[in-house]
């Protein structure tokens, strides 16, 4: 589901309302040890829930003190994103 290279987690899997919940699992200790960017290129299938996750994940990462940045986010999850009015939060933050 997720793999950890240095501070980058690997998104590899689908990212749907039926895998979102082990998503959140998988990733949360490594967001809690300081992850700083989210790689979605793994990603083959996505639904509106993959919003709902990298908000999800935002705001774990907030918790301490790490802004998250999301690369390789797929065309529709940026498109879902801009449906629902978040779309600047998954835009990838400057180095």
């Amino acid at each position: 589901m997720v793999r950890r290279e240095g501070e980058t987690l690997m998104v590899e899997s689908a990212v749907t309302f039926e895998t979102v919940p082990g998503l959140v699992e998988a990733a949360h200790e490594h967001l809690a040890q300081g992850v700083k960017t989210v790689d979605f290129a793994g990603v083959a299938e996505i639904d509106s829930a993959a919003v709902a996750l990298a908000l999800e994940w935002m705001r774990q990462a907030r918790r301490v003190n790490i802004t998250l940045r999301f690369v390789n986010v797929p065309d529709s999850m940026n498109n879902l994103a801009k449906l629902y009015g978040v779309s600047e939060l998954l835009q990838p933050a400057t180095a």
